[in-house]
């Protein structure tokens, strides 16, 4: 791994800024599920600067190293810096990395890293990589539902250049999903696109009213009109 991704000296600046007070505060909001220094986001994306910096000069291969061995870390913090340095660097990681992106989003997984990833690592790789739409299309049906959810928010980000026939039909194959993730990913990718056209949603979802949740007809139709 390239010196200057220095783990312990990440550490060393977490811990620097770490309030444990807070840590307990943010384990608790997470249904304490993961352990936490205490590090709000903006004092970690401080304490992470020379992380930041180093990322861009290291080698894809450093990139995915680091983000994994950040994954194996207890605190919380780190997988949150791990997505970042992906998310900044993901022009400059491979079409094979989406393996190990894959791992990470199957590992620890709950929305806060899974949603980052999969908006903008994953998003900005197919963006980059359109045959990895592909990928996506096997993810859609897949069982394990992190990376369903992956599928439905990579083109969160993709405003007019949303493929809006893959959103409403990754939409359609999980609409009788019952997990709340799914439902809720289904009508938040929708109302992101509404944004872009939202009488084509409107339509969409009034097609189908009868195969889609509530919960996801109420996140879908926030924005859009007749």
């Amino acid at each position: 791994m390239a010196r200057l991704l220095d783990l312990d000296q990440l550490r060393r600046s977490l811990i620097e800024v770490a309030d444990s007070d807070q840590g307990l505060q943010m384990a608790a909001y997470m249904k304490d599920r993961y352990e936490f220094l205490g590090v709000k986001s903006p004092e970690r994306r401080s304490a992470a600067r020379a992380t930041m910096r180093a990322a861009k000069q290291a080698n894809p291969d450093d990139i995915i190293q680091f983000a994994n061995q950040c994954w194996m870390q207890p605190e919380r913090e780190f997988q949150y810096v791990a997505s970042d340095v992906l998310n900044a660097n993901v022009k400059r990681i491979r079409t094979s990395d989406l393996t190990a992106v894959e791992q990470l989003i199957v590992t620890k997984s709950w929305w806060d890293t899974v949603d980052a990833l999969a908006s903008q690592t994953v998003g900005g790789l197919v963006t980059a990589n359109p045959d990895l739409a592909a990928v996506m299309d096997e993810w859609i049906d897949s069982e394990n539902m992190w990376l369903a959810r992956t599928a439905i928010l990579h083109q969160l980000k993709y405003g007019e250049k949303t493929d809006n026939d893959r959103l409403f039909r990754y939409s359609l194959a999980r609409a009788d999903d019952t997990e709340f993730f799914i439902r809720k990913a289904i009508g938040w990718a929708l109302r992101q696109y509404a944004r872009v056209d939202p009488d084509a949603v409107y339509a969409f979802v009034d097609q189908h009213a009868a195969e889609f949740s509530g919960l996801t007809k109420r996140e879908a139709l926030k924005h859009a009109h007749r």
